[in-house]
């Protein structure tokens, strides 16, 4: 059996300097580290968890128990049961164990109330009155014969999964407590083997009660951590247990999942079944650890369409794998026990007869035929039904006859009398549990740890690919710079035209990201600054309209008429006009000014934040006169925008297009505004119909100035802008290129002190390269070391430093 040899003590610690150091590379921080770590973790683990699951009654209890040729497990026909089971591994047979870990009484009441509901019995239960517990398991009995068995419908399913969960209750009530759950020892029952604990836990009624059942069991299957676990069914009558199985194969716990599948009997996957497949498939701590088994082989033989509808289910859902079996847990397992039986128990009487042995000795010895047909063991039917129809016995080898007028106990045992351990062998064989057996077998003994360890090494080779370019990247710059001052200085000048270029050209692409993301309304401040803008001028409308005096306009039109002693409408309006139209232009400069100041205060402060701009210090001793060109420009475009915005309210003193069009409401309202007005001669009538011309100019300006600060004026900014940075920020880019004497001047008075301090940077951080390439090596020299013990030599790691020398060409 392949364990985990010495040269893989340290893989944890490993694994760790190699991810450490990953994480210590700036530019290989994103490098997706989860597959590495899970598949770490499972090649380490003492543990490897094989998950059994399936629907209910798909036989996963059965295959375990031939799978481990012992009958642990509860496999009754139709029984649905909620208890999780883990067989792990005793190191001896004097050393197997059993511990039972029971429900509480609160969950079993959830349970109880769950079921009731779902069985539409009454729900006002208190499970400790024994009369409330026999009204329901009453109720449970009339719904079974209702619909015809208890594994007829879903419905009876449920009323017998209610039964065994009260009947459990009852019986161990001494052991249920009422929050917690109470675990026990299989000596606290004065089991003297696990034999009689198994026989305990599988009961119906008691396994009904239990939450955990731990085997510990004397198998080589089960060396090496391996722990198998059964799943109550993905479509159990109560919810919670079908979760119960969900919560395991999606746990990182789990390293294998065994999908027992109902399709050889039923002809199709069910939706629970494709649920689990995919929910299998999706975990990573899985990965293609699935075994695929169909159930129930023998349902087939007698069913030629059923086996067709199999044969294509396989050849196109299962085509990818070879992870897939046919078996018949039924057939197999009880023919595994009889194949081990001499003497007395040569036909295997003691196992499969044992509830009911002495009325079978008594049939079989005296001849009697009048058996009860609930007196005959499944595995009894099936056989004779295997020897009389499968159609997998060779006649010329095995001549065989199924008596009608013997019982089926007698025609079973004559079978095995006059075929012997040849029939058996073969009904083992077509039982295809030999094949799983030592299909997973294989697996568990000699392909689990090459695999897990294969997987990690996968998982780690992209990483180390990563971190020896990195490192290999690293030492050819680092040695290909100078180490003499006059070289460094010599390089350095050479590079400073080159960075005066790129200087100009960040700034360049700097500026215009900003402009594009204003016009595409992608800069925050600017945002909040415009919408501040709209706001100010749809307050001060409000504050004029609701504020404008008839009577001061009216005086105002006298004052310009002084030969006259009255005034039309139509002159209060174009006073009204001017009037709004040249308030509105202060509030709307004094807005767009503020509105350029703090954007030109933002681009500042971006260009200052930028690392052109320190290179632009470190080259020059200044920021080459960016700040002064931006503040110059701040002012240029902050005239034009007043201007523009001067023209944009010059615009409002000029009557919309269509305000006295026929049929529109300001046509309406200057007309009932009028005949309000005409009423007399002086000021009063006028006055009075203040509120009629206000609304008549809130119908107006409201659409004028919607127009500018929702449409025109925001255009009238943005091409403002576009048109003055774009060409002032390609002449900076190109006016910095002509400072290169400057920079060279500037450069020479510092550079040699720049010069010595690189050197020794260079020195510093090629010690500092040199000390991780021996820390990389180590770690991966350990992990190869442990690669070669599970002679995995095509998953090397690659190394750095090969023969005394750097591989630089990783490639």
């Amino acid at each position: 059996m392949t364990q985990m040899p010495p040269q893989c003590n340290n893989l944890q610690e490993q694994v760790d300097t190699l991810l450490q150091l990953l994480r210590q590379e700036p530019s290989l921080r994103q490098q997706d580290i989860m597959a590495v770590q899970a598949s770490l973790k499972k090649a380490i683990s003492p543990e490897f968890e094989i998950v059994f699951a399936g629907a209910f009654s798909a036989g996963k209890s059965m295959l375990i128990n031939a799978l481990l040729e012992r009958e642990l497990l509860y496999s009754a026909e139709g029984h649905a049961t909620g208890t999780e089971c883990y067989i792990a591994y005793a190191e001896s047979a004097q050393k197997e164990r059993v511990v039972l870990t029971f429900l509480s009484e609160v969950e079993i009441r959830t349970q109880v109330y769950a079921l009731c509901e779902q069985l539409n019995l009454t729900t006002e239960i208190n499970i400790n009155h024994i009369d409330v517990v026999k009204i329901l398991s009453q109720g449970c009995l009339i719904i079974i014969e209702k619909e015809g068995g208890e594994n007829k419908s879903e419905l009876a399913k449920q009323a017998k999964a209610l039964i065994l969960l009260l009947e459990g209750f009852e019986a161990n009530r001494e052991r249920i407590q009422t929050v917690d759950n109470a675990t026990y020892s299989m000596e606290q029952f004065n089991f003297s083997n696990l034999k009689e604990a198994a026989s305990y836990a599988r009961r119906g009624s008691n396994s009904a009660v239990l939450k955990r059942v731990e085997y510990y069991c004397y198998h080589p299957l089960l060396k090496d951590g391996n722990i198998i676990i059964d799943t109550p069914g993905i479509d159990a009558p109560v919810k919670q247990d079908a979760e119960l199985t969900y919560d395991k194969i999606e746990s990182p716990d789990t390293s294998a999942v065994v999908c027992v599948l109902k399709a050889a009997s039923s002809g199709e996957m069910t939706t629970e079944e494709t649920e689990l497949m995919e929910k299998t498939r999706s975990n990573p701590g899985i990965r293609d650890r699935l075994f695929y088994i169909f159930n129930r082989i023998d349902e087939t033989w007698y069913n030629t369409q059923l086996r067709q509808r199999l044969e294509n289910l396989i050849n196109s859902d299962f085509r990818d794998t070879t992870r897939v079996y046919k078996t018949s847990g039924l057939l197999g397992f009880y023919g595994s026990l009889i194949r081990g039986t001499t003497g007395r128990d040569r036909f295997g009487l003691d196992t499969i007869f044992a509830e009911s042995r002495d009325r079978l000795d008594a049939d079989t010895n005296s001849g009697n035929n009048s058996e009860n047909s609930q007196d005959t063991p499944q595995f009894v039917n099936e056989f004779n039904r295997y020897c009389a129809n499968s159609g997998k016995l060779s006649a010329s080898q095995f001549r065989i006859s199924v008596n009608s007028y013997e019982t089926p106990n007698q025609n079973y045992v004559r079978i095995l009398a006059e075929q012997g351990q040849p029939l058996i062998q073969q009904l083992i064989q077509d039982s295809g549990i030999e094949d799983f057996r030592t299909a997973i077998t294989d697996y568990l003994t000699k392909e689990k740890r090459p695999q897990l360890f294969k997987n990690l090494a996968d998982d780690l080779e992209d990483l180390c690919i990563q971190l020896r370019k990195q490192y290999q990247t690293i030492q050819r710059t680092l040695d290909s710079q100078p180490r003499e001052i006059e070289a460094m200085k010599a390089q350095e000048l050479l590079r400073l035209n080159q960075e005066l270029q790129q200087v100009g050209q960040d700034f360049r692409e700097h500026i215009a990201k900003e402009i594009n993301e204003m016009i595409m309304n992608k800069c925050d401040i600017f945002d909040i600054d415009f919408r501040q803008l709209q706001s100010r001028m749809i307050r001060r409308l409000d504050e004029l309209l609701d504020g404008f005096s008839v009577e001061a306009a009216y005086g105002r039109t006298l004052m310009t008429h002084p030969r006259n002693a009255t005034a039309p409408l139509i002159a209060v309006l174009v006073e009204a006009l001017y009037y709004l139209a040249n308030q509105l232009e202060d509030i709307l400069v004094e807005a767009t000014k503020s509105l350029i100041d703090n954007y030109f205060q933002y681009l500042k402060d971006s260009v200052r934040k930028s690392e052109y701009y320190r290179l632009l210090y470190r080259l020059l001793g200044n920021d080459g006169g960016i700040e002064q060109q931006l503040e110059e420009l701040s002012q240029r475009v902050s005239n034009a925008l007043v201007n523009a915005a001067g023209v944009e309210c010059d615009r409002y003193v000029r009557e919309s297009p269509r305000f006295y069009d026929e049929g529109t409401f300001s046509i309406y309202q200057f007309r009932e505004t009028l005949q309000q007005t005409s009423q007399g001669y002086d000021c009063e009538n006028m006055v009075d119909a203040q509120p009629a011309i206000r609304q008549l100019l809130r119908l107006d300006f409201e659409p004028k100035v919607s127009r500018t600060i929702r449409q025109t004026f925001r255009q009238t900014v943005n091409q403002t802008l576009k048109e003055h940075l774009l060409p002032m920020a390609e002449q900076q880019a190109d006016d910095i290129l002509q400072k290169y004497s400057q920079a060279r001047d500037y450069l020479e008075q510092t550079l040699a002190q720049e010069a010595e301090e690189k050197i020794a940077k260079n020195l510093r951080l090629q010690d500092e390269n040199e000390e991780k390439i021996q820390e990389y090596d180590r770690a991966v020299s350990g992990i190869n070391d442990c690669l070669r013990a599970m002679k995995l030599h095509e998953h090397l790691l690659p190394v750095i430093v090969e023969n005394n020398s750097v591989a630089v060409d990783f490639e």
